[in-house]
């Protein structure tokens, strides 16, 4: 077992795993931590614990130290500056015509580096756009060019549910999304419906993927004809939260419609019917 402490930094939802060393940390002290690409400047969510040594990505690195007052004003000043480093960029870039959307903008800890993210449809060449800003920033400068998904993580916004995007608020990592999740949960297939702020299939609904995936198998197909305790019918409409089938049944000259648990009526895999007994049994012929 490894010895960690969770660590986030701002606009950035994914938690990291940093060793504590002899440091007492608390949940949302402010701290810096060694990384990748030097200093950075994070805060704890949550205090020392045990992981197994297989999910921690070795070599561990360090927290430093607990954010002093110079540090935390560190921070403020290198959040301060980036609105002025946009403003430059765009207009760099405006200047040299390229085909790119200006994003995001971030200074290292150490205010040795730059990094600006864009979007752009294909690859650009903006080598000449880098000696422009170095020459004004005179420090390194990096351009990272991500996609949509990306993009809507970084600009964040309100989801067709109400909520902040998952991407920005609540998922750490992008989940992989198909357009099978949308058919089993019997969701209308229309882009605007099932699409994000990205324009692509919502990361929600990966979420309850795996029960739906397992409900669907043991539903008849709309449209299906079944048999039920009251004769056979057709399938107009599945519920799988309550694992219930609605069927219409015509008897007698009348027709009616009845909700039935799945396990009361009989059909098989495709649609077609099922023997009668499948109805007393309960039992989906598939199985």
């Amino acid at each position: 077992m490894a010895k960690v402490v969770v660590i986030k930094f701002k606009g950035n939802c994914k938690p990291y795993y940093f060793a504590p060393g002899k440091l007492a940390l608390k949940r949302g002290q402010n701290v810096v931590v060694e990384t990748a690409r030097g200093q950075e400047f994070g805060y704890v969510v949550a205090p020392e614990a045990e992981v197994a040594d297989d999910s921690v990505v070795a070599p561990l690195k360090p927290v430093l130290r607990i954010a002093t007052e110079k540090d935390e004003e560190t921070a403020r000043r290198n959040e301060a500056r980036q609105e002025e480093a946009m403003k430059i960029c765009k207009e760099k870039i405006a200047a040299r015509g390229l085909p790119m959307k200006l994003i995001g903008c971030e200074f290292t800890f150490d205010g040795s580096k730059v990094i600006f993210t864009f979007t752009a449809e294909s690859r650009v060449d903006f080598r000449e756009l880098v000696k422009d800003l170095a020459s004004v920033f005179h420090i390194r400068i990096e351009l990272k060019q991500v996609g949509s998904r990306d993009e809507t993580r970084i600009l964040g916004g309100i989801a067709p549910c109400g909520r902040e995007v998952c991407c920005a608020g609540c998922m750490p990592e992008f989940r992989k999304v198909s357009i099978k999740m949308a058919k089993n949960q019997g969701l209308s297939l229309n882009p605007g419906k099932i699409s994000g702020l990205c324009g692509r299939l919502m990361c929600c609904l990966s979420y309850e993927d795996e029960y739906y995936a397992t409900a669907c198998k043991q539903m008849p197909k709309i449209g299906a004809t079944v048999t039920t305790p009251e004769g056979k019918g057709a399938v107009v409409s599945v519920n799988m939260l309550k694992m219930e089938v609605r069927v219409r049944i015509e008897k007698d000259g009348a027709m009616f419609y009845r909700d039935y648990p799945v396990g009361e009526i009989g059909f098989r895999k495709g649609g077609e019917e099922a023997p009668q007994e499948g109805a007393e049994t309960g039992k989906n012929a598939e199985e």
